[in-house]
């Protein structure tokens, strides 16, 4: 039974600088909500209501967020003369956060490794947090317990960045505009692991993307998830706002709730 996401949320964000100069990027928003707040409704929307958050770089202001969910989910009148507050119509998630502070400095890796104690002796789903997609959580779940592997990656193509020219005799043949990217299969994020998977992480300044799943690999205990469908970064300004295009039309595909 998997219970909790694990959600890397302490990184830097320096190629999305100008929106993380502020604020920490799981909290620049789409459609007026934190993209950390849409990767956990994708999870709430399989029943997974458990989120362990790694903190670091501004992580004070995660805290913030989560500290004052409920005004910000509400309307609120405020009595200025006599220094109270009514709250109207809040609305809360049936969610259990714990906020972890795993270094300013700490990779990948090491963030999992600094919050083992909260995940317990059972399966747990992974990913970033500055990412969205549109997977069948519950399908890779299924996947992951049916492989019996120490851990399960999410297996996805990148999305084109530019438009694509054949060319023949300095003719254009064909145009196709932001096609998908070479054809490879790339790490997506969305991970189901074991907590033994942890072990293949040794020190805080590993990243979980080089030794522990290099390793993993050569011992047979990482399989792949191939996902199709929707799945975007939120790596530069250009990505942010295709983001907010898709969310702003109704075409938000990571949209399940």
């Amino acid at each position: 039974m998997v219970r909790k996401a694990v959600i890397l949320a302490g990184g830097m964000g320096t190629r999305l600088a100008e929106e993380t100069e502020f604020r920490p990027k799981p909290l620049v928003e789409i459609g007026g909500r934190p993209i950390l707040w849409h990767i956990m409704k994708i999870y709430s929307s399989f029943g997974i209501n458990e989120f362990i958050i790694c903190l670091g770089y501004k992580g004070y202001a995660i805290k913030e967020y989560f500290a004052n969910y409920y005004l910000h989910m509400a309307d609120v009148t405020f009595d200025l003369a006599d220094n109270s507050m009514e709250v109207h119509r809040g609305r809360a998630e049936s969610w259990k956060v714990t906020l972890v502070d795993t270094g300013l400095e700490t990779m990948t890796g090491g963030r999992v490794r600094r919050v083992r104690d909260y995940i317990g002796n059972e399966p747990f789903c992974l990913t970033y947090g500055d990412g969205v997609a549109d997977v069948d959580v519950g399908r890779l779940i299924e996947h992951h317990i049916t492989n019996r592997r120490l851990a399960t990656v999410t297996a996805v193509r990148p999305p084109g960045r530019f438009g694509a020219l054949e060319i023949e005799n300095s003719r254009v043949s064909n145009f196709r505009e932001k096609p998908l990217g070479d054809g490879g299969w790339i790490n997506g994020g969305f991970f189901v692991m074991e907590p033994g998977a942890i072990d293949y992480i040794e020190a805080d300044h590993l990243p979980l993307e080089n030794e522990p799943l290099t390793n993993l690999a050569a011992d047979q205990q990482l399989t792949a998830f191939h996902h199709d469908g929707f799945w975007h970064p939120m790596d530069t300004i250009r990505d942010r706002t295709h983001l907010e295009k898709l969310w702003a039309t109704g075409e938000a595909p990571w949209k399940r709730w």
